[in-house]
């Protein structure tokens, strides 16, 4: 049965336009991740669907009696309630269907234990467990979900994972949790360019899928950009004649040139310089943190280059507490650290610096650091120039903080933070409102960043993707040093590495049958594996040539343009055949495990 359909939706905020005639239909029982770029409307598209914005113009059709329960990302609390009632209050008129042994529960499933506790007492991740007990309380047909583990410590996620799938009614949500991601949901709406694209699986079969798209897409750019280049030569040529026959050339070159912005798929991208960094780094010796009296036993600890360290253990235990100390927010209560002369430090905080009631324009918040920024390769780029690689177009540049959103103002702090060139990074739940495609790119700069990285993260994938050592803050107020990512860490928790597989299993769709359990790489995968490396080799000579022909040739634009195009197919098939390796490599380390 279908819920709710949106026809030809069309949404704009000032000059931007956040969709344009999309089609969005929700069935009964789906389950669907909403992802996209910070600001191009995730939260205004779940807003639209509750009733709470209108449309520019379009039609939504609803089931009769259709019943919502709307998770917001930053949601409006009484100040005077308790936690008990602020429930109550966001329940409304359902408040009756519950008695209060069942809000106490949820509650304590969210890690809320104080529930007589003044709302004004809590800190923002706490209140933001207190709406989404009531959000799941709520009796619906359509439970809309806004970024709902931000703030939650592994052992909740896993929780909240096992409890939505369970629910019958249908989900949307909004989250950059990718391991979250792939054990719910069965289908991914993208939200790109105004565009509204879906794909059914889960997370991993939309990454296929997108990459498949992209693939035609790119192919398609280029014949059009053959075409566009023709178009272009003979509009400058100033053809006069007043014939159809020039008008209708002109036609099609306006619309040519629209669907060339509409076709380009941006990516961001993080180029920054980089401090170099001595032999003396980080040393922690006997150090004991908390407010006033120690909250762990003592740290010690010795930072070598390229330490990649993530920090875990359930809220409230400290791990905050630990980065601020590093960063001289916090004395030490016993105990001390020297950082050496050469390190650069840079924080980055859970709560950004920015003042979101600010009318300071974005890229003044940038210049507070540098007109101009140097890459790693030497080149001198302008702050206007790399926030445009940040996806911060020109006129969004010069928006006012407060005008931004959530996820904006954040992607912002960040790329104030990097350009910075530090070489200690501290980076306190990075992942909290920062979209996907900004991930991966933070994820990209780790990868060949040459300082160390103290990370505090409930993100599972992150934690995984960067981190290769963790700080275990647990139940007896060790810090326990371990080596390994995060999965390498579940694996030595057998309760809760079964408890994950449930949750995996439970999230598998009905129809699906199961597949029998391979033991090796298939033969084909085997073979692969093993020409891969050649294969690789020699599309790096390819570039390197490919390269080395273009600088030959710099004056000659026809061929720096056929030399290009061949560039970026090399470069398509070279990224290809290092995924394809690192995943059947990982398949086989996996096997062998």
């Amino acid at each position: 049965m279908t819920l709710i359909t949106l026809e030809n939706i069309t949404k704009t905020f000032g000059a931007q336009t956040l969709f344009k005639a999309i089609d969005v239909s929700l069935s009964e029982g789906e389950k669907i991740g909403l992802i996209g770029v910070n600001g191009t409307g995730k939260s205004t598209l779940l807003k639209i669907i509750n009733g709470d914005e209108t449309v520019d113009q379009g039609k939504i059709t609803k089931m009769r009696d259709l019943r919502v329960s709307h998770l917001l990302q930053d949601p409006i609390f009484d100040e005077a309630l308790t936690a008990h009632e602020q429930v109550k209050s966001f329940l409304g008129k359902d408040a009756d269907a519950h008695e209060d042994y069942e809000i106490s529960t949820m509650l304590n499933h969210l890690k809320i234990d104080a529930h007589q506790q003044c709302i004004q007492l809590f800190s923002g991740g706490q209140r933001k467990r207190i709406a989404l007990a009531a959000t799941l309380l709520k009796p619906c047909d359509l439970l809309l979900l806004d970024e709902p583990t931000n703030h939650m410590d592994n052992e909740t996620i896993d929780w909240l994972e096992a409890y939505l799938n369970r629910m019958k009614c249908a989900i949307l949500m909004v989250t950059h949790d990718r391991y979250f991601l792939n054990r719910i949901v069965t289908r991914i709406f993208e939200l790109s360019d105004s565009t509204l694209y879906s794909y059914d699986g889960r997370y991993e079969t939309y990454l296929e899928n997108k990459n498949t798209r992209l693939i035609q897409q790119a192919s398609a750019y280029k014949k059009m950009k053959n075409l566009y280049v023709s178009e272009l030569a003979w509009i400058r040529a100033g053809v006069q004649a007043r014939g159809t026959k020039s008008k209708s050339r002109i036609q099609r070159f306006e619309a040519l040139r629209e669907n060339m912005s509409q076709i380009s798929d941006e990516q961001i991208t993080i180029e920054t310089a980089f401090t170099r960094l001595g032999k003396k780094i980080l040393e922690i010796n006997g150090l004991s943190i908390g407010y006033g009296n120690a909250l762990r036993k003592p740290l010690t600890y010795m930072a070598k280059p390229g330490d990649r360290i993530g920090i875990i253990g359930g809220n409230g235990t400290g791990k905050s507490t630990l980065l601020n100390t590093l960063a001289g927010i916090l004395s030490p209560v016993d105990g001390n650290y020297e950082f050496g002369s050469t390190v650069k430090l840079a924080y980055f905080t859970q709560n950004p610096d920015i003042d979101a009631n600010s009318s300071m324009r974005a890229i003044d918040y940038i210049k507070e650091v540098a007109e101009y920024v140097t890459t790693k390769d030497g080149y001198r780029i302008s702050a206007g120039d790399i926030m445009e690689q940040f996806l911060f177009t020109s006129s969004l540049q010069y928006t006012p903080i407060d005008a931004l959103s959530g996820g904006e103002r954040r992607r912002l702090q960040l790329l104030k933070l990097l350009i910075g060139a530090p070489n200690v990074l501290l980076l306190d739940e990075p992942t909290n409102n920062l979209d996907l495609d900004t991930l991966k790119a933070l994820e990209g700069y780790l990868d060949s960043f040459e300082g160390i990285v103290l990370c505090v993260s409930h993100d599972r994938y992150f934690l995984d993707r960067t981190c290769d050592q963790l700080f275990v803050f647990d139940d007896i107020d060790n810090i326990d040093i371990q080596q390994g990512n995060y999965s390498d860490y579940l694996e030595r928790q057998p309760a809760t590495a079964d408890l994950v597989a449930n949750h995996t299993e439970t999230a598998k769709p009905k129809t699906e049958k199961p597949k029998a359990v391979k033991k090796k790489l298939s033969y084909k995968e085997a073979k692969q594996l093993e020409t891969l490396p050649q294969t690789i080799e020699s599309l790096e000579a390819k570039l390197d040539s490919i390269q080395a022909e273009m600088t030959a040739n710099a004056a000659d634009f026809a061929k720096i343009q056929t030399l290009y195009e061949t560039k970026e197919a090399t470069e398509l098939a070279y990224l290809e055949a290092l995924e394809a390796y690192e995943a059947l490599l990982a398949l086989k380390e996996s096997y062998e495990a």
